[in-house]
């Protein structure tokens, strides 16, 4: 039997570690010689800066100068506790009347751009509303007064005008219908006047009725904006004006991911007439809609709850002349498809004054045709406003509990004979109604 010398048996263990840690280096080598040939960048959103550099000597910032009248004593009144001994801190003695009373100076900020070389510049109406001095300060730094061309108040929308430099660029307005809920934006503005100020982010919604007036249509976006962002542009990734920011939803007054934009297709439309007569002029129909339900479409023999069903038409206008009834259905206005009374006030609102077109109303059972003649809205008046829907009750609506004007509270209160209402005999707490400061046994007289 052979035998192995001590010597040679530590030289064979020796040679066998050797062996074993060679294999394991050489499975770790297989192991991770791939990965060291796969690519590690990060395949992140595409870069603006191509876009940032492109638009933003066109983008500009607005500053306003206009006079204030402070509150008056009566209304300082209705601050919150401890209010009267911040303004005593910081402004004198308790009652400060000239700082109360007399007319100061305020600057507001904002954002515009450039639309014409020419130096014309869209921006919102709430920048300069009020305004004694405008001035627009280029990406250059060169301050310009600026005059104000025209502004509507309906649209939030104004132009003005500046002596332009050499080389003034221009942004052009792309096709807002195009874009869509989860395309890329680009906003540029002055935020708390820092001045130019690059943010991104998506179109988080498109058509969004926020309540304002009858031209909600906004595009919601998450890029981040805040107060001196108002009236800038919103760029899609080919570089174009889609929008205009115009307002935010907060609770705290700072940026949430709630921004509202107008889109460009309504804005271009308005600022051109500005730029034109400085003025914009609207249609009037005359009529108050509302919209349908289930039941009242049903009791109108009418399929589905798309439309616009007129309610009350002012006496001697369009509508009327033209022979359209309470209780007439609007289906189409001039060829378009009608789904809402907001719809109608915005399809009636862009035409101009003067205009004839054709409207497809339903009408005891049948779809009809009229042809109107389109008045001119003025303020106030009815353009083709919605009234309360589905028959709701007006009090109900507001948080109030009604009931007929008798006799006895006409003594009661006395009120004359000729005096005809409705006595309010309850008010739901928190309602707008009670915010509006009505109270049981208050008479409303009209609505």
């Amino acid at each position: 039997m052979a035998s192995v010398s001590p010597n040679r048996d530590g030289l064979v263990r020796r040679i066998a570690a050797v062996t074993f840690a060679t294999l394991i280096l050489g499975l770790l080598v297989v192991s991770f010689s791939p990965a060291q040939d796969r690519p590690t960048t990060f395949a992140g959103p595409p870069s603006f800066a191509d876009i940032v550099e492109k638009v933003s000597p066109a983008v500009v910032d607005i500053s306003v100068a206009k006079s204030a009248q402070m509150m008056p004593t009566a209304e300082l009144r209705r601050l919150p506790p401890g209010a009267d001994d911040f303004f005593e801190r910081f402004f004198g003695a308790p009652g400060f009347p000239n700082f109360r009373d007399t007319p100061h100076r305020i600057e507001a900020l904002g954002t515009g751009f450039v639309i014409d070389a020419d130096g014309y510049i869209a921006t919102n109406r709430h920048v300069i509303e009020g305004a004694d001095e405008v001035f627009v300060t280029l990406e250059s730094g060169t301050r310009l007064p600026a005059t104000v061309v025209g502004q509507d108040e309906r649209t939030d929308l104004a132009l003005l005008k500046v002596d332009a430099p050499d080389g003034l660029v221009a942004l052009d307005f792309g096709n807002s219908d195009r874009a869509r809920v989860g395309d890329w934006v680009l906003a540029i503005g002055n935020p708390f006047g820092l001045g130019g100020t690059a943010t991104a982010g998506i179109i988080s919604a498109r058509g969004r009725d926020i309540d304002s007036g009858l031209y909600d249509d906004y595009i919601q976006i998450d890029a981040p904006i805040n107060q001196g962002n108002s009236g800038g542009p919103v760029f899609n990734a080919a570089g174009e004006v889609i929008g205009i920011n115009t307002s935010i939803i907060s609770p705290n007054g700072g940026n949430v991911g709630i921004g509202l934009a107008i889109p460009a297709n309504q804005a271009k439309a308005i600022i051109a007439e500005l730029k034109e007569t400085g003025a914009v002029s609207r249609g009037w129909l005359g009529v108050q809609i509302q919209s349908l339900d289930e039941e009242l479409a049903a009791s109108l023999d009418i399929d589905g709850t798309k439309g616009a069903l007129i309610a009350d038409i002012v006496a001697g206008g369009p509508a009327e002349r033209a022979g359209l009834h309470i209780g007439d259905v609007v289906t189409k206005f001039a060829g378009k498809p009608v789904d809402s009374p907001k719809t109608l006030g915005r399809l009636v609102a862009e035409q101009d004054s003067g205009s004839r077109v054709e409207l497809t109303v339903y009408r005891d059972g049948a779809a009809r045709n009229i042809s109107v003649e389109l008045g001119e809205l003025e303020t106030p008046a009815t353009v083709a406003s919605s009234s309360p829907g589905h028959g709701e009750d007006v009090g109900t609506a507001v948080g109030l509990s009604l009931r007929d004007l008798s006799q006895a509270d006409r003594e009661e209160l006395g009120l004359d004979a000729s005096v005809r209402g409705a006595i309010v005999v309850g008010v739901e707490d928190g309602s707008l109604a009670a915010r509006q400061g009505i109270e049981p046994g208050d008479v409303i007289v009209q609505v």
